[in-house]
């Protein structure tokens, strides 16, 4: 049993699987196609602009070589959390080896290790390396920490994750700590793929998570909860518990904004 998706927030989970080679090259193709338009035309640009010395030219060759192929890419993967054209084209998008969304940081080791890996050799170390990939990285990739996922395709059959009415009495007393991203996800596909496992591995998978989850819970539940029951009583109270404490950051945020605009004395407020 994997775990790979994106996770956003507490155990709320974007099916998203590795990209297959030709999603990713089709993406590939259309981005740096792109970039080989843009990086002419910019050069057509300086040289119709031109420059009084020799010198100056090979700055501004330099310079517009690295933007076009390095700070733009960059900036478009990081802004769009690991998409550009290409992968919007194809269905792709990058994320961390944990699956959450990529920073500037992975962005810019990608965006180096291109130069290299893609410019400077035709791509063809990047072709191997995702071709021998169990999740179709290329060397980029490995460095950054990062690889592609499909979240382009059909609706997910998954059912929605609700409290077990038999432990609603305990989730809403016990003392049910923040689970880390990879233990919340993990549990989160486990029970969106019961069905579709092997009985054997189902049983295991579904004591191991357990045995993982109780660490952050006080007191356990009940003897012989089950335990896919217990693991989705736990998911949808953290989940709510988020959702309550977001709501009072929210309204926080609110009062202490209105504090602030609040002319003091009383004076009326002309604009309200």
């Amino acid at each position: 049993m994997t775990t790979q998706g994106i996770l956003t927030g507490e155990g709320v989970l974007l099916e998203a699987e590795p990209a297959s080679f030709a999603s990713r090259l089709l993406g590939a193709a259309i981005d740096y196609g792109l970039a080989v338009v843009a990086l002419f035309g910019a050069m057509i640009a300086v040289a119709a602009v031109g420059v009084e010395s020799e010198a100056g030219g090979r700055i501004s060759v330099v310079v517009v070589t690295a933007v076009v192929l390095v700070i733009a890419p960059v900036t478009i993967e990081t802004l769009s959390r690991g998409r550009s054209l290409g992968r919007l084209a194809a269905g792709v998008r990058i994320v961390r080896d944990d699956g959450g969304p990529v920073t500037v940081r992975h962005a810019m080791i990608r965006g180096l290790v291109a130069v290299v890996e893609i410019w400077a050799t035709l791509g063809v170390p990047a072709i191997i390396a995702s071709m021998v990939n169990p999740r179709g990285r290329r060397l980029g990739d490995m460095v950054a920490g990062t690889y592609a996922v499909r979240v382009r395709g059909g609706p997910s059959t998954r059912a929605p994750l609700v409290m077990p009415p038999s432990l609603v009495w305990w989730a809403r007393s016990a003392d049910v700590a923040r689970l880390p991203d990879s233990l919340a996800l993990a549990a989160r596909q486990f029970l969106g793929r019961v069905d579709r496992l092997n009985p054997v591995a189902r049983a295991e998978l579904g004591t191991s998570l357990t045995t993982q989850v109780l660490a952050y819970v006080q007191p356990w539940p009940p003897a012989g909860t089950h335990p896919e029951v217990f693991l989705a009583a736990v998911l949808a109270e953290r989940r709510e518990r988020e959702l309550v404490v977001e709501a009072a950051r929210t309204r926080r945020t609110q009062g202490e904004a209105d504090t602030f605009t609040r002319l003091p004395y009383g004076v009326p407020d002309p604009t309200a």
